[in-house]
C-alpha cells in the first residue's frame, strides 16, 4: 500500500479519535493539525517526514508519532500545576535519547542521563495525565534537582510491585506489569535490582521497551537471548510509550545495552 497525506491523516484520526481531539488537514501545506477540545491547544504535524518514516518502518512509525502526540498533548494539559503540596505525586520515568528535551514552550525539561538508549525524567501525576517537571516549574517554587531526584526515587520504592515469573526454554524471565504508568521507572529501584541479581543463576538482562513493562531475565543459554530480543521488539512494536527495543546487560552494578543477534550471544554495542 501506498501511504499518502490523505491516507496518514486518517489512520492517525482513527488511532486517536478517542483522545477526546478535535483535527484539521491542509491539503496544501501537507499538515495535520491535532487539537485538545477542552483546551484548544495543539500541535501540527508535518506529514512527508512521517510517511518517509514509514515506508521504512511501517507500524513503528505509526507509534512513534502516537507517542509523540499524546507526550505533547499531555504536557500542555499539566500547564500551571504546582509541585508543592503534591509531593507524593513526583516519580521518575524513562524515556528514549530521541524524546525532547525541552516543552512544548521550549523551556528545559528536568532529566538525567541513564544509558546510551535512555534519560530519567520526572513527572507530576495528575491522575488521568501528567506532567514533566521543567526547569521554569522548580525555579519558581524553589526546588533543586536533587530534591526532585530524591523525591521520585522514595515515591518510586513506595510503589508495589506486580511480577509474573515464566521459564523458556531453561530460561526465567520476570515481568514488572502493574500498570501505574512507571513499571519500567522500576529499572530505577536499587532494592528490586539487588533482588533479583541475588536470584540469577546465569547471565542478568533486563529490558524497558515500553513505558508499563520491566523484564528481569536470567539467562542461562543462547536461546534465552533470542526469546527477549523477540519479546522486547514485540513490546516496543505494541507499547504506547515505546522506550527502547535494546536490552542490557546488567554488570558490575552498571548497564551495558547490548545487540542481540540471532542463535548467538549478544555483542556489546
Amino acid at each position: 500500500m501506498k501511504m499518502t497525506s490523505v491516507k496518514l491523516s486518517r489512520l492517525l484520526k482513527e488511532r486517536l479519535q478517542s483522545e477526546n481531539l478535535s483535527f484539521h488537514f491542509d491539503r496544501d501545506k501537507d499538515t495535520l493539525r491535532v487539537e485538545d477540545t477542552l483546551s484548544g491547544k495543539g500541535i501540527t504535524l508535518d506529514l512527508p517526514p512521517i510517511i518517509a518514516k514509514w515506508e521504512q518502518k511501517k507500524e513503528q512509525a505509526i507509534e512513534e508519532v502516537l507517542y509523540y502526540v499524546r507526550e505533547a498533548l499531555s504536557a500542555m494539559k499539566g500547564e500551571g500545576q504546582e509541585i508543592t503540596g503534591k509531593e507524593s505525586k513526583v516519580f521518575p520515568v524513562i524515556r528514549s535519547t530521541s524524546f525532547p528535551t525541552q516543552s512544548s514552550k521550549g523551556v528545559p525539561l528536568v532529566f538525567d542521563e541513564h544509558t546510551a538508549e535512555t534519560r530519567v525524567y520526572f513527572a507530576l501525576d495528575l491522575g488521568n495525565s501528567y506532567r514533566l517537571i521543567d526547569e521554569q516549574m522548580l525555579t519558581k517554587e524553589g526546588w533543586t534537582k536533587n530534591r526532585i531526584r530524591e523525591t521520585a526515587a522514595f515515591n518510586l520504592r513506595s510503589l508495589p510491585t506486580v511480577v509474573k515469573e515464566d521459564t523458556v526454554a531453561g530460561n526465567t524471565f520476570y515481568f514488572f506489569r502493574a500498570n501505574d504508568g512507571y513499571d519500567a521507572s522500576r529499572i530505577l529501584n536499587e532494592a528490586i535490582i539487588n533482588e533479583y541479581e541475588k536470584k540469577i543463576e546465569g547471565e542478568f538482562a533486563l529490558s524497558v521497551p515500553h513505558q508499563d513493562v520491566l523484564i528481569l531475565a536470567d539467562v542461562k543459554n543462547e536461546a534465552g537471548y533470542d526469546i527477549l530480543g523477540q519479546m522486547s521488539m514485540s513490546f516496543f512494536a505494541s507499547g504506547t510509550v515505546p522506550i527502547t527495543a535494546l536490552s542490557f546487560l546488567y554488570q558490575d552494578g552498571k548497564l551495558e545495552p547490548v545487540f542481540i543477534m540471532a542463535k548467538s550471544k549478544p555483542q556489546n554495542k
